[in-house]
């Protein structure tokens, strides 16, 4: 009995010192982020979320690279960040592209390799919320809204993952959404987008693993935007500040999957196992 017990007591000893261990290790790589000048590339820089993002990163002397199709919005963003957000140190760097011009991505980034001296993060944060009687109406409408919510995104996704699994390092963030998780009659074209976009980084972060590259996959449920500004906002939403700090800490900790806020997950883990049967008769 007694010999149990020491067996017992030195494993679970063990088993406290290899748990100590293991935080102490992941405390000092986050220590290391924070300390570390990151280059950061941020697509969509214009969104709510991405502004954010981008005022957290700022405030650590991170140099950006923000992209934005609409140029005024965009040089008042990066005004604002050279004002309020960032360090004195900070870059911040700007280019203007409809990101549906699919030929230009690779100049857009090696124009942004080049101007940082090399890149570490890219968020990819733009996106639209089209009108879902007008796509189901009108297949062009569709065709458009899934080449700006899904084909852009791969396309700028093939082009990053190639650079930062041949320099064996990086981290690629990418906005997807709880929408893509089971296809709703009130926006399954924004839906299937997303669904696309969370399965396409599934495949990405298996690949990229082996090169250690980090791809995360942000999953936001409802956010109080100018994109949602003609929806009613009920007590699930939550401002882009809560969502850009959730996105901060999945880069820092390298997360695989994030829903933010996290009680998304408990939501979408009761919507996706519904019965088929039961919820097409739902009005969702």
């Amino acid at each position: 009995m007694k010999k149990n017990l020491l067996i017992g007591g030195a494993a679970a000893l063990a088993t406290t010192l290899v748990t100590k261990k293991a935080i102490e290790k992941k405390r000092a790589a986050q220590r290391e982020f924070v300390e570390t000048r990151h280059k950061i590339l941020i697509v969509g820089a214009t969104s709510a979320i991405a502004q954010e993002t981008a005022r957290l990163f700022a405030a650590e002397g991170n140099d950006l690279f923000l992209v934005a199709r609409n140029a005024n919005n965009l040089q008042a963003v990066a005004d604002d960040l050279r004002v309020r957000g960032a360090a004195k140190e900070t870059k911040i760097e700007t280019a203007v592209l409809d990101l549906n011009e699919l030929s230009e991505h690779a100049a857009l980034l090696q124009k942004a390799t080049q101007t940082l001296g090399g890149l570490d993060i890219a968020l990819i944060a733009h996106g639209t919320l089209g009108d879902q009687e007008a796509s189901q109406a009108d297949f062009d409408v569709a065709r458009q809204e899934l080449k700006t919510n899904f084909l852009s995104v791969v396309s700028l996704l093939t082009l990053i993952a190639n650079q930062f699994e041949a320099q064996k390092s990086g981290v690629i963030a990418v906005i997807s959404s709880v929408a893509g998780d089971r296809g709703r009659g009130s926006n399954y074209v924004y839906g299937t987008a997303k669904a696309g976009v969370s399965a396409f980084l599934q495949g990405l972060r298996n690949r990229l693993s082996k090169a250690g590259v980090s791809v995360i996959t942000i999953k936001p449920g409802f956010v109080d935007t100018p994109m949602t500004a003609h929806i009613d906002k009920g007590p699930l939403f939550v401002g882009p500040d809560a969502i850009a700090k959730g996105i901060y800490q999945a880069i820092l900790n390298k997360k695989d999957v994030v829903y933010l806020p996290a009680f998304w997950f408990g939501i979408m883990s009761v919507i996706i196992h519904i019965p088929e049967s039961i919820f097409k008769r739902l009005s969702l």
